[in-house]
């Protein structure tokens, strides 16, 4: 897909692309050993100068890197022209490489995790996101719905932050590494996977008091205390707890139990205004 003109400048930069080039050398460090524990061909999304793909290079691995700026596209191909080198958007190409590497930019970072979780080809991601994105992504201080939909296939763990400083421009908010790593075994088959996004939207959306309240209202009393033992929550802790709680398991405990019973979910009801 070819980048509107706006977006091609060779300024292209902070205003333009909402790219904040890294150049921290111990997160370039903990980015290539992080690629270097997986195994195959890698993508890197957003390049950019290459300060990251010259340590991925190091790795002597087959490299495909992504970029929108066509003359940093350019000037990369020609500096290390032993990576094959894209022009193109991120938003618009197939993750089909096992490992997955970028600095993402972060005004575009909920879409490209979007497309990134819909992609059925590779089998991990070692990114630079925001802070607060990388710790909700791994579940640090709670859980949020984007991850719990994923959680059942997917693995996500922080690995530390980088300041601000370490960008150039400088951005307003520190980053953070985060990988995401394919499971193995899902925790719900891929076939009930649409079915289970709608249950966990369901919970984190629906009203009620705590845990117990909010499931109350979907399912029946025997099946909720059903759910809540599968999970091992108790029932004064559900009293109390939210759905940003529950680890990945203990989702794949509750829709275990409430998938099988073969009725569908209450339709919450919504007070009237």
């Amino acid at each position: 897909m070819r980048p509107h003109p706006a977006r091609s400048s060779h300024q292209s930069g902070r205003h333009e692309l909402g790219q904040n080039f890294l150049h921290h050398r111990p997160a370039l460090a903990t980015l290539r050993r992080l690629v270097g524990e997986t195994s195959g061909s890698i993508l890197e999304i957003g390049p950019g100068d290459g300060a990251l793909t010259r340590e991925l290079v190091r790795l002597g691995r087959d490299i495909r890197a992504v970029e929108i700026d066509p003359r940093r596209a350019q000037r990369l191909a020609a500096r290390l022209p032993q990576v094959t080198v894209e022009h193109a958007d991120a938003l618009a190409i197939h993750y089909d490489r096992p490992v997955v590497v970028g600095n993402l930019p972060f005004h575009l970072t909920t879409p490209l995790l979007r497309a990134l979780l819909r992609g059925p080809d590779w089998h991990h991601a070692v990114l630079v996101v925001q802070w607060e994105v990388a710790r909700k992504r791994a579940g640090v201080g709670g859980g949020t719905m984007m991850t719990a939909q994923a959680a059942p296939w997917y693995a996500f763990a922080l690995h530390g932050r980088v300041p601000a400083r370490g960008f150039r421009p400088m951005p307003s908010v520190d980053g953070g590494i985060l990988t995401i790593d394919r499971r193995a075994v899902p925790l719900v088959p891929a076939r009930r996977r649409s079915a289970y996004a709608a249950f966990v939207r369901s919970v984190f959306t629906g009203p009620g008091a705590g845990l117990r309240g909010i499931l109350n209202r979907l399912v029946d009393r025997p099946t909720l205390t059903r759910a809540l033992d599968a999970a091992g929550v108790a029932a004064s802790e559900a009293a109390r707890s939210t759905p940003r709680d529950l680890t990945a398991e203990q989702w794949a405990a509750l829709w275990r139990v409430i998938d099988g019973r073969g009725t569908p979910m209450r339709t919450p009801r919504h007070r009237r205004r």
